[in-house]
């Protein structure tokens, strides 16, 4: 979960041109120099098959914060009372491994189409219909596809908008009965939306230095985080998929907060 590998590994990996180290412009860095942000491990290859039944092989990068056991346990110490949000958000970083899903030509294109997508165990995974997640993550795969070239960035701690995924079934029950996906979140005493987008960013401007994306997104929150990440986007281009009787409130909750969904009745 940290960015710890055995040093005979490692030497291994950063030979082969598959382990480097980043600083928060997406630069790389040598071990010797000061300041590592981000480690990036690929590419590794994924064969993946469509829904047409076509495999593509596809490259897997991870990438994981610079933040090593040591250094999160000094930070609990350091941690004055009343502040600890600061302490889980530093937490929720240092243990998540994000992912980018590419196709072939992505590192060479000049504005490949791209989502950067919260991770959502529920809809991803187990299909369920009470968000859109599942349903815009696969669309989003077929409009990559179609395009030719792109990728999905998988941000895997931002199960519930960052509260992770106990928290996120209690924040069910909550509206069950009767508060919004938001107000949920509040009670718990969670930020509504504790996601951070800038390591997306951070990567890639790595991946694609000095070229423009275009980003499949409905959040502008999202947008404005990557943007202040120095990530040039060309087009925003919405996506309205997965509407149903059990997410309507959910989606007119987020559209009441910016999100472009267009209109809900599907």
């Amino acid at each position: 979960m940290f960015s710890y590998v055995d040093e005979n590994v490692r030497l291994l990996l950063e030979n082969q041109g598959k382990l480097k180290t980043l600083d928060r412009d997406g630069k790389v860095l040598s071990e010797e120099e000061q300041e590592p942000f981000i480690s990036i491990l690929g590419p590794v290859p994924i064969p993946k098959t469509f829904s047409d039944g076509e495999e593509i092989l596809l490259n897997w990068y991870c990438f994981v914060r610079r933040t090593e056991l040591s250094a999160v346990v000094q930070a609990g110490l350091d941690v004055e009372p009343g502040n600890e949000e600061a302490f889980r958000r530093l937490i929720g970083s240092t243990m998540s491994v994000n992912s980018v899903f590419a196709l072939p030509g992505f590192e060479n294109a000049s504005q490949p189409l791209v989502r950067v997508h919260s991770c959502c165990l529920t809809g991803d995974i187990f299909g369920s219909m009470r968000c859109d997640c599942g349903p815009q993550l696969a669309e989003s795969f077929s409009r990559i596809r179609q395009d030719g070239t792109g990728a999905v960035v998988y941000m895997s701690g931002h199960e519930g908008r960052g509260i992770g995924l106990w928290a996120k079934a209690i924040t069910y029950i909550l509206q069950d009965n009767g508060q919004d996906t938001y107000e949920a979140n509040k009670s718990l005493g969670l930020p509504e939306d504790s996601r951070d987008f800038g390591d997306a960013a951070i990567v890639l401007k790595h991946l694609l230095p000095g070229r423009s994306i275009r980003l499949i997104s409905n959040n502008p929150e999202k947008v404005r985080q990557l943007k202040q990440g120095g990530l040039s986007i060309l087009k925003i281009e919405p996506i309205g998929v997965g509407i149903n009787d059990y997410n309507k409130r959910y989606l007119e909750a987020k559209r009441a907060k910016g999100h472009n969904f267009g209109s809900l009745d599907k």
